[in-house]
């Protein structure tokens, strides 16, 4: 009890949380208010079967914080005093991933509850780089202990489903109740320890609407040079969760405002210094937090070719004005070529995976095809894969005045219309094209095949192939949050060409004769 009025007194005076408590508050169910019926049966599964085998186990980290606030949590994690093989022993389908981190997956049908065992404070084996950043910790210890190696006070509650318990070792319970992000330990540490906490301030401070601790919001600033010491792949991972918390706007704003994004979208400063960049890419993201508020799904390839575009529509227009090619697909190959260099700047900072930039790609090139209402490319257009994405995409540039209004309720109406109409609008935009390329060409033939290799490239460019999906693979903090996986889209993929000749040059297998047919045999034999 004593410890826990010097925490709040401390809380109150605005000290910092460095002490290290080793007896946890024990807050009620009757307190705190949290429904039983938000936790998920796969995590009150998986803490009961550890308990009865004598364990511990507790629910942890922000699905607790969620459950305080009222929030149905997207995923959750579990804390036990169970090694990794203990767990998996308890479990039925149970997997142990990781090296440097060994965490255990504790599979129930589509959900999977994260099982990590309580690591040690102050361990010996805890392996760190030359930044500070721990590499490899696989040192467990108690319970006290691994509340103090969390990152903030609201992420350090343990909640035990069989009781209704919560046990807080760092006044976390009070600092939501006052929408206070505050760090455990000293902040410089923390984020040296692990860079990508400053990113996860940003985004909760964000998504909850919570004010970061004094202490821990200065640091940020000072400590951001560190996350260029992460790996790509765990900065993007990161980035998907930030842009897609439902604040993404304000998110980038912070991130922007801590310095935090050079390290990891370095063209931003560019892209907000325009005026028709930062419109743009404002309007993507209030348009994305629009769709999570209303329970729809987002695809990440769709989320970065809308951050990139405004770059990528500047080096269009520059390549564009620069080209002294008289090819037809100078335009097509411009706009490619500038898709190319954005997205290998870029990947310099953030590991975009490639099956993101493959269709980050085909939503810049369709851009091109929309353009085009002539012959068959409207009909194979609308039942392209990715025809959705492209026809969002034009929405926006469309509110933005980069494309006309009427172009986009072409499309509308094209959509929607039955096969007659279909054919009579291609046939009236085949009579307006004529009419609007003898103007511009004045009956110059070269135009003509100019502009007939610049269709051809531009079709290669959007041809869509399907991924095949090869293996069980870890499911990324992406589709944990239910955003639109492009894996599944591989269902179809084709065999390899060579699959004929490789199955017809096997031997053939002789056909055996029915019994009947050898006993008439022996028969005339005999």
């Amino acid at each position: 009890m004593f410890d826990y009025v010097k925490r709040m007194i401390a809380s109150i005076v605005g000290r910092n949380n460095h002490e290290v408590n080793k007896e946890p508050r024990i807050i009620r169910a009757s307190e705190h208010g949290i429904d039983p019926k938000m936790v998920s049966f796969a995590a009150v599964r998986t803490c009961s079967i550890l308990q009865q085998r004598g364990y511990k186990a507790y629910v942890v980290g922000g699905a607790v914080r969620d459950l305080l606030l009222g929030v149905k949590p997207k995923d959750f994690d579990v804390a036990t005093d169970a090694t990794p093989e203990q767990v998996k022993r308890a479990q039925r389908r149970a997997f142990i991933i990781g090296r440097r981190f060994r965490l255990v997956h504790v599979v129930f049908g589509n959900e999977i509850v994260e099982c990590s065992t309580f690591r040690a404070l102050d361990a010996s084996g805890v392996r760190k780089d030359a930044s500070g950043r721990v590499i490899s910790d696989n040192i467990f210890g108690e319970m006290w202990e691994d509340a103090a190696r969390r990152d903030f006070t609201i992420n350090a509650l343990y909640y035990d489903p069989s009781t209704g318990d919560i046990y807080d070792y760092h006044g976390g319970y009070e600092d939501i109740r006052r929408k206070t992000l505050r760090m455990i330990g000293y902040p410089q540490a923390r984020y040296r320890e692990d860079p990508v906490r400053m990113m996860r301030a940003v985004r909760i401070s964000a998504k909850l609407g919570f004010k970061i601790e004094k202490s821990a919001d200065r640091a940020i600033a000072e400590m951001a040079p560190l996350l260029g010491n992460v790996p790509a792949a765990r900065l993007f991972d990161e980035m998907i969760k930030l842009f897609t918390c439902g604040r993404a706007e304000e998110c980038l704003l912070k991130l922007r405002a801590a310095g935090l994004h050079r390290s990891l979208l370095p063209m931003l400063d560019v892209i907000l210094d325009e005026p028709d960049g930062e419109k743009f890419l404002m309007l993507a993201l209030k348009r994305t937090d629009e769709r999570i508020a209303v329970g729809k799904k987002i695809s990440p390839a769709f989320l970065f070719a809308t951050l990139l575009w405004p770059q990528v529509k500047k080096r269009w227009d520059a390549y564009q004005k620069s080209s002294t090619s008289n090819k037809g697909s100078a335009r097509a190959m411009a706009l490619y070529s500038a898709a190319e260099e954005v997205i290998a700047t870029q990947s310099a900072k953030l590991a975009i995976q490639y099956r993101f930039v493959a269709d980050m790609k085909l939503i810049w090139m369709l851009q091109l095809r929309f353009e085009r209402r002539t012959g068959k490319n409207p009909y194979t257009l609308v039942e392209h894969p990715k025809y959705r994405a492209g026809y969002d995409f034009m929405l926006l540039r469309s509110a933005l005045g980069h494309v006309p209004e009427s172009l986009v309720h072409w499309w509308e109406d094209f959509v929607d219309a039955d096969e007659q109409k279909r054919a009579d609008m291609v046939a009236q935009a085949e009579v307006e094209a004529r009419r609007t390329a003898a103007q511009a060409r004045a009956g110059s033939k070269s135009r003509q095949k100019e502009q007939r290799d610049e269709e051809r490239f531009t079709e290669e460019a959007t041809r869509y192939e399907p991924r095949s999906k090869t293996s069980r693979r870890r499911r990324s903090s992406a589709e944990k949050a239910g955003i639109e996986g492009q894996a599944s889209e591989a269902k179809f993929a084709e065999k390899p060409d060579n699959a004929a000749s490789v199955v017809s040059a096997k031997p053939k297998r002789r056909r055996r004769r029915p019994k009947s047919d050898k006993a008439e045999s022996k028969s005339e034999q005999s």
